[in-house]
Formats: C-alpha cells, structure tokens, sequence
C-alpha cells in the first residue's frame, strides 16, 4: 500500500521519548515506561531505535539491539491513526539495514500469535517461523511465535 503522508525516520533521541510513549501506551497493554527508554538510550550501547514523524509528531518507533552478529528486534509500533499506510514496514526495512551496515547477518524477534497483522508483515519482509515460546507475554500468557530472516 502506498504511503499516504510524508513520514521522515530518524534515529530516536531524548526529546522523542514523550511521542514515544503515547505510541506504546495506545500499541501495547504492558507498555515499556520512560525510565525504560531512557536506560535504551543512555545505557545499552547495543541498542539502536529509529521514530517515524509526520511534521515533527512521532508516529511510529522501532528498536533492535546488536548481539553477536545478530539483531534482535525489541520492539515496533505505529500510531493507530497511521496504521496500514507502510510506516511500520519502514521502521523494519530501516532497522534491518541498520543491523546490515554494522556486520549483523540474521534478525529475530518474537510476536504475538494473535497479532495477524504484523506476522503478515514480517513474512511479507522474509521472517519465517522458528519456534514459539509458551506463555510468553505476562499480560494474558499469550504464546510468542519466534521468527527470524537471514540477511545473507
């Protein structure tokens, strides 16, 4: 689907994280709090996290950490009011390049099995099933598909 509005993705900074949270909060029942951005941002040097804005308002973020060649996606989310227009596909196609151009040669990350939507995405962006991890989200002990793409 084509993009509907002009969406720039930098890299998250400290003032981002306001913008940030309302994502999170509106996107997950256990969101991540402040002090969680923060210590992403300041303290994991392995962490890199990407926001997408339409002028200046965050609309979407996306994080992976870099372990050992391999990225780890932490977490993606899109305002609902900007879903289904290829924003959360950019987030992905930025954090994947991201993990390319710092020697990374796979990617994973785990979702929900009821989040259609978004394991649609990952397949479309080549992630397939690798597993699945029991109970896995605290809020309802909803089970994670693990996927992974290969990058080579």
């Amino acid at each position: 689907m084509a993009e509907q509005v002009q969406v720039v993705i930098d890299p998250m900074r400290l003032r981002d994280i306001p913008g940030v949270l309302i994502v999170e909060k509106l996107c997950f029942t256990t969101p991540w709090s402040r002090s969680a951005f923060l210590s992403e941002l300041l303290e994991n040097e392995r962490a890199y996290y990407v926001v997408a804005k339409v002028k200046d308002r965050v609309v979407g973020y996306g994080g992976v950490w870099l372990i050992a060649g391999e990225g780890h996606i932490t977490n993606v989310a899109v305002h609902p009011e900007f879903q289904r227009q290829g924003i959360g596909r950019r987030i992905m196609l930025t954090l994947e390049e991201l993990v390319r151009s710092r020697g990374g040669d796979r990617l994973t990350l785990e979702v929900r099995v009821s989040n259609v939507w978004a394991r649609h995405l990952y397949r479309s962006l080549g992630f397939y099933d690798g597993g699945l991890r029991k109970g896995y989200y605290r809020d309802n002990n909803e089970d994670a598909v693990i996927m992974w793409k290969d990058l080579e």
